[in-house]
């Protein structure tokens, strides 16, 4: 009787003892681990990079319309794209300005502007900074769909663990199952703790990322209309 009482606060302690069942984890579910760190760890790095990204674009883009509103001289807003770095709308302007200059070269005169051509290169502009801002996002994306199931293979290879030492001791009392399912839950959990995060940031992301779009698409219309002013 001693010796069962003996047995049983241990087993309690090393079953809530989260760092002593992973040291103890089979090979595989320490692997299966050690993924579901990564891609958690990595989807966060993401995560904080992104968010300070797009406020600093939205930031830097409210300072380049609000110039490009005041000024409305395109030499002179020319200049002050130049003096700016990974402005978006300073970029979609550099397209759309050195269209309209080819145009309006040597050979130009009043009416003979193709806004078409300058529309289209503003949206080549526009086209090349979404995708610039879309980057690593798709991890945000892969790190959703892929961790539960990581997890869920971690939690099955515990329970295959648990069942061969059912199967090895001839029994199945706690001392000899809790191991196995204690690795399987921790793989669950850690496969969710990556996974969830990921979901919400990514769609969190998603709709600052559709704001930035909505801009550049604001922003080549009003380019337009003040180019068709230009004689």
């Amino acid at each position: 009787m001693n010796n069962i009482l003996s047995i049983v606060p241990q087993t309690s302690i090393s079953s809530n003892d989260s760092f002593s069942i992973i040291l103890s984890a089979s090979p595989v579910v320490k692997f299966v681990l050690l993924v579901l760190m990564f891609f958690s760890v990595i989807s966060w790095a993401v995560i904080i990079f992104k968010l300070f990204e797009y406020k600093k674009a939205k930031k830097n883009s409210a300072k380049f319309i609000n110039y490009f509103r005041k000024t409305k001289n395109f030499s002179d807003i020319n200049k002050f794209s130049q003096s700016l770095k990974n402005n978006t709308l300073a970029k979609i302007f550099k397209h759309g300005y050195r269209e309209l200059s080819l145009q309006m070269g040597p050979d130009y005169s009043s009416g003979n502007k193709d806004t078409d051509s300058v529309h289209r290169a503003l949206i080549r502009g526009s086209s090349s900074e979404i995708t610039r801002l879309e980057r690593l996002n798709g991890f945000l994306a892969t790190t959703a769909t892929v961790t539960p199931f990581i997890g869920l293979f971690g939690t099955v290879w515990g329970i295959m663990s648990s069942f061969h030492s059912i199967g090895t001791h001839g029994n199945a009392n706690l001392t000899t199952v809790a191991p196995g399912i204690a690795e399987a839950l921790i793989a669950t959990a850690l496969g969710l703790f990556a996974a969830i995060p990921a979901v919400i940031f990514y769609n969190l992301l998603l709709n600052k990322l559709k704001v930035l779009i909505s801009i550049m698409e604001e922003f080549i219309y009003e380019f337009l209309n003040v180019s068709e002013k230009i004689k």
